[in-house]
């Protein structure tokens, strides 16, 4: 049974960082099935950050340029750098694995 739990997750001001991280437990395949979504409130779930099937990450246009994705395989921990953050940011951060494993979440939230 895969577990995944987010942390990092807090208040900042706006062009503040944070780092947010999510780690699993139990089998992982490959680290590379893992990603970053995020769900604002009375917004849908978006993709946040992936990376494909060659390791390369891939972004949202919206986070392009100021967030990065990363992996520590040997922890089994996922990461998303968030940096330059805007209000606009603001919502609950998920990790999942593969899509079908999902943690409970970490709120960011970012003031103006």
């Amino acid at each position: 049974q895969v577990q995944l739990v987010e942390s990092g997750g807090g208040l900042v001001q706006s062009g503040g960082s944070l780092r947010l991280s999510c780690t699993a437990s139990g089998i992982i395949f490959s680290m590379y099935a893992m990603s970053w979504h995020r769900q604002a409130p009375g917004k849908e779930r978006e993709l946040v950050a992936s990376f494909s099937r060659t390791g390369s990450a891939n972004y949202a246009d919206s986070v392009k340029g100021r967030f990065t994705i990363s992996q520590d395989s040997t922890k089994k921990t996922l990461y998303l750098q968030m940096d330059s953050l805007r209000p606009d940011d603001s919502a609950v951060y998920y990790c999942s694995e593969s899509g079908v494993h999902w943690g409970q979440g970490t709120q960011v939230t970012v003031s103006s």
